[in-house]
């Protein structure tokens, strides 16, 4: 495979100097590259070339010569008629026939009547054979002839036996196709037999597997659905929905109510506590008051214990640390009493309410 691009050997001696008058292919491809850069530059020109704008409506452009002198613009070319004479042309003669020039020489010889040959002797033999070869030729032909009669007997008795053996080749074929027919259909019919057998069988099989996966999954299915609240008793929704909602805001209700009664009861036991915490404290500033100073006192000095009204009078008031001690106590087991009584009372009133409903 040659490349001109391919330098191979000596890179020195390759390069010639191009005869005068010739370019290499540098210069070529320089020229080409000259004369495309200057087709670039006379497009862009012509592009960047002011064009003439479009004519306004009602009106056209035409070409006005804008030369120094003007010529006569004229639709058909004008034309001029010009004769010439010249010599009529001379008739070719014939060409000469080529005749070879003659080389040896001339012989000449004299022959009289009867010194070659007798004709009548001479041509009995030719005749002999002339005859013999159209008898021979003849009784050929007839021989052929019957040849072909007795080939076309021998070929009509062919054509009638192997039509016979064509009948009874297309009778057995025919029997053998009838048999491949009944074959292909009695095996279609033991197909469809094995492949309803088979179907049956499968169906029965995915019978079994469904009514004993569906045992099972019919009561969990059911069980899911009832839990989730797509099957309910209707008396059972109407108690969930209608009544527990309506027993939880009347419990909510009493409960409320008895925790403010409890709560106004605690205040009233308060204010009533507060007040007898009051009067108890004047009454001891009173009792301190009205006791005799000079009065004797000691261990030896007997007293008498008072009596009715005196000796209720008389006992030790209690101070207000343990007026406000006794009061904590108290509240404390009054709310402990309440929170065991609460449970009895819910328990009672839904019970109530369960038996009215």
């Amino acid at each position: 495979m040659y490349d001109r691009r391919v330098i191979r050997g000596n890179t020195y001696a390759i390069y010639q100097e191009p005869p005068r008058g010739q370019f290499s292919d540098v210069d070529l491809q320089r020229q080409r590259r000259t004369q495309k850069r200057a087709l670039a530059k006379k497009r862009a020109q012509e592009q960047l070339r002011p064009w003439t704008p479009e004519p306004v409506e009602g009106r056209k452009h035409v070409d006005v010569q804008t030369e120094l002198y003007l010529e006569e613009i004229a639709d058909r070319v004008i034309e001029v008629d010009m004769e010439c004479q010249t010599d009529a042309f001379l008739d070719r003669p014939p060409t000469p026939l080529f005749i070879p020039a003659k080389t040896g020489r001339d012989v000449a010889t004299e022959i009289l009547e009867g010194e070659l040959f007798d004709f009548d002797l001479e041509v009995q033999p030719m005749l002999e054979v002339l005859v013999g070869k159209t008898i021979e030729q003849s009784l050929l032909e007839v021989m052929e002839e019957e040849e072909l009669a007795n080939l076309r007997a021998s070929q009509n008795a062919y054509e009638e036996l192997r039509n016979v053996e064509l009948a009874e080749v297309q009778r057995l074929e025919e029997q053998e196709r009838r048999h491949r027919q009944e074959k292909e259909r009695r095996k279609q019919q033991q197909w469809e037999v094995v492949h309803k057998h088979k179907q049956t069988a499968e169906k029965i099989a995915a019978r079994a597997f469904a009514q004993r996966y569906l045992s099972d999954l019919l009561p969990s299915v059911f069980g899911s659905l009832r839990d989730g609240g797509y099957f309910f008793d209707p008396i059972e929704r109407d108690i969930e929905l209608g009544f527990l909602p309506w027993l939880m805001k009347e419990v909510e209700k009493t409960v409320e109510h008895s925790i403010m009664g409890r709560t106004v009861l605690d205040m009233l036991i308060r204010e009533v506590v507060e007040r007898r915490l009051t009067m108890y404290e004047r009454k001891d500033d009173k009792h301190r008051s009205l006791k005799p100073e000079g009065r004797l006192s000691g261990p030896g000095v007997r007293r008498n214990p008072p009596m009715g009204h005196e000796f209720q009078d008389q006992r030790p008031l209690p101070t207000p640390d343990s007026l406000r001690r006794t009061e904590r106590v108290s509240s404390q087991e009054r709310m402990l009493r309440e929170e065991d009584d609460e449970p009895m009372e819910l328990r009672n009133s839904s019970g109530r309410e369960a038996w009215e409903a």
